[in-house]
């Protein structure tokens, strides 16, 4: 095989890859508002830092509830990024930007 067809295959392979790191990203891209977190939930989550807002579920975080009075069913905590929102347990969904930035 000629140094070309080499170069040719290399970098077909190379777009196949990048094209797919970009395809990793929620289906709703495009949307803004709420996303919600699909199963599986991640393991691993890369360091990028694209902060979101995640919507817990203070039930599922909490092996307490209180009784006496009045609790919250939801908190809001700013992740790095959407992966890591939803290797939480308790994130049911996350908005993009942080919490700071919808005033919660």
């Amino acid at each position: 095989m000629s140094q070309t067809a080499n170069l040719r295959i290399a970098a077909i392979a190379l777009t196949a890859l990048l094209s797919a790191c970009s395809a990793l990203k929620d289906s709703d891209e495009g949307n803004t508002g709420f996303f919600q977190c699909k199963s599986p939930r991640p393991e691993m989550c890369t360091r990028e830092y694209r902060p979101v807002c995640g919507h817990i579920d203070t039930r599922i975080e909490s092996k307490v509830r209180c009784v006496t009075e009045p609790c919250p069913s939801g908190k809001h905590q700013t992740f790095g990024n959407s992966c890591s929102a939803c290797a939480n347990p308790a994130v049911m969904g996350y908005e993009e930007g942080s919490c700071e930035s919808y005033g919660k």
